[in-house]
């Protein structure tokens, strides 16, 4: 059984940072995609940011403020979050995607709070 456990929420003043991080738990392999989105109260689940083989891609909101890296040999991604805005507040959930054609799996962490206050 395959948990992602992710870390690094808080609490932080606009203008700061924050590192969350997600660790794959159990037997996981082929990670094709590796993601991170959010969810604000009262709003829909947004992606952030997500990263393959072929690079990264960000939402616009956040690019240049949040860099996502992998470290598959650790099975583990991050999302270094700088420059934080109270608009950033949410839950941050993790999200990894792999495994073949015929026995993909879609795997979610339970999520971690970020609270960006003014």
């Amino acid at each position: 059984q395959v948990q992602l456990v992710e870390s690094g929420g808080g609490v932080v003043q606009a203008g700061g940072s924050l590192r969350l991080s997600c660790a794959a738990s159990g037997s996981i392999f082929s990670i094709r995609r590796m993601a991170w989105y959010r969810q604000a109260p009262g709003k829909q689940r947004e992606l952030v940011a997500a990263t393959t083989s072929d690079g990264s891609i960000y939402a616009d909101s956040v690019k240049g403020r949040f860099t996502i890296s992998r470290d598959n040999a650790k099975n583990t991604v991050t999302l270094q979050m700088n420059s934080l805005k109270p608009s950033d507040t949410a839950v941050y959930v993790c999200n990894f995607v792999g495994g073949p054609i015929w026995s993909s799996y879609d795997y979610w962490g339970q999520g971690t709070q970020v609270t960006v206050s003014s």
